[in-house]
Formats: structure tokens, sequence, C-alpha cells
């Protein structure tokens, strides 16, 4: 199976031939992969190098010129050094924009800290107006990278290298699906997690519903989710920082006497950088480390 990242390459390849308003800009990093896309559309496909404040400027530059601009890099490069830009260039100017990360949380661990970004999510939720998708298979990502194109929003499609087995419709990026049913609490899987937690919640009487679009979130689909069931007990989890979700899960059942656990990425950080399997059993996202969490927090 392709990864995410290879994915969206040779399908914004092929979108640039469709799409006459699409635009790629990038600093370095897949820059090899658009090398037939860039001789293809040479004014349409920028490499401004290892200059990320650049990277979104000359993307949002580009968008208030009337282009589609798709801005890639790793997600630490992509939201973390250049928010100013991210801020100010898209979010105060209006502008629409697709910002496509690779990476995630912690894809290439022997690239140490600086190639980390667990707070991605939680540094975008400073900001109005962003549609978040954090796809779990190729499929997923190719198909919110699609349904994202048309438009003029501005996007964050979050890659990585973690996947699930099979993909799952995304219902054009609207709202959570369901998984599982039941009756004992409920249980939402963010994108990649969503195997462990399903491994994780076997033989629980619990609900678990599945996001790949996270911002907007789905309020009315936890809601009811939570109140189907005995209690609104909601766990999150997230391949990112733990509670990301948390404020907009209470939000949604703010009416309801509820208890939300946010389990994701823990803020230390792991020194020993060792392998992406290693630092999902740290952070206690393996099966077996859900598990635990999950019983424990729902347990009477």
């Amino acid at each position: 199976m392709d990864t995410m990242r290879d994915r969206f390459i040779s399908t914004t390849t092929r979108l640039l031939d469709e799409e006459p308003r699409l635009a790629v800009v990038l600093a370095d990093i897949s820059a090899d992969g658009f090398a037939a896309a860039r001789r293809a559309h040479p004014d349409r496909v920028i490499n401004v190098g290892i200059r990320e404040q650049l990277l979104v400027g000359a993307g949002a530059g580009m968008a208030l010129t009337g282009l589609r601009p798709i801005v890639h890099t790793f997600a630490s490069f992509l939201v973390e050094r250049p928010f100013e830009q991210v801020k100010l260039d898209f979010g105060h100017q209006g502008a629409g924009g697709i910002l496509v990360s690779a990476g995630g949380s912690y894809d290439w661990p022997a690239g140490g800290f600086t190639h980390m970004a667990p707070g991605d999510v939680a540094l975008l939720d400073t900001l109005d107006g962003w549609t978040v998708h954090v796809p779990g298979h190729p499929d997923e990502a190719e198909a919110l990278l699609r349904a994202s194109v048309t438009g003029d929003d501005r996007v964050y499609v979050r890659l990585s290298l973690q996947t699930n087995r099979q993909p799952r419709p995304v219902g054009g990026g609207k709202g959570f699906s369901v998984a599982r049913e039941g009756r004992g609490g409920t249980v939402i899987a963010v994108g990649p997690l969503l195997d462990n937690v399903l491994a994780a919640t076997e033989g629980l009487d619990v609900t678990v519903l599945y996001a790949t679009t996270v911002r907007p979130f789905d309020a009315v689909g936890v809601r009811r989710a939570a109140g189907a069931s005995a209690a609104a007990d909601v766990v999150i989890v997230e391949p990112y920082l733990a509670g990301t979700s948390a404020a907009a899960a209470g939000e949604a059942l703010m009416d309801l006497p509820h208890r939300v656990l946010g389990l994701g990425v823990g803020r230390a950080e792991l020194r020993r950088y060792g392998r992406m399997d290693e630092h999902l059993t740290a952070h206690g996202l393996d099966p077996q480390g859900l598990r635990d969490r999950i019983t424990g927090f729902l347990r009477p």
C-alpha cells in the first residue's frame, strides 16, 4: 500500500492537469515527487527552498490572485515555524488555501523533536475558519484532498505514516461515522488511530465514532451518540496533543451531565527517539494502553 504522502503526490499531480486554478508551493520536502508536475506546470509548481515563512506567504499571495494553492511540507515547518504567516497571510487577509502536512506527531523519530508536531491542530485551533482533516488511510486522504480543491476556504490536511488497514467512507468530510454501537459510553477515534481503538474496545459495550474531519467538530453526532448511552461519558483518542478536542466535546455536551477524557500525545518530550511504534506505546496509544485507560475511565 502506498503512503498518504505518496497518494497526495500522485493525486495532486493529476489534479494539476485537471484544475487550472490549482497551484503547489513546496519548501524542498517532496520536491522530487513533484518533478514531473513542475516540468509540466512550471508556473504553478513552485519550490521556494527551505524558507517556510516564504512558503506560506507565497501560497497566500497566489490565493489573492485567484489561484487555489496547496502548501506542503512537514507539519512542524508548515504550522509551527511560520505560524505568524498562517495567521496573517491567510487568516487576516481572508485568503483560502490548502495546507498539506507530512510527518504527523512522530512519523520520523530519527529526525528528532524538530521534526515532530503533536501540537499542530491545537495551534490551528487558536485561529478562526480552518477545516481540519485527519485521514486514516491513503484512500481517505485522496478523497478529502479532492473535496478540498474546488473550494475557496482554508483547509489543513494532516498526513501520517500511521494508517488503518482499511479505508472508510469519509462522507464528504461532514460529520463522524459510527464504527461500532454500544450503550456504555462513547469513544471517538481520530484518523489513523481507529484500528487501535477498535482493538482496545473489543467486547466493550461502547459506541465508537470515527472522525476524519475534526474541525468543524461534529457536535451533533457526539451529542446523539452520548445521549443514547446510559451516561454521557466521552473518550477522544487523537494522534496529536492529548486533550486537543476536549473543549469542543464539552461544548457539545454542555447541557448534559458529562465527563470527557482526552487521550493522545503527551506534552513531555521523549528524548530516546526510537521508532514510531515505540512512541505509540510510550504515549499509551497502542491497543493495550488504550484499553487500560478507557476501561479505567468508563468503569462505574
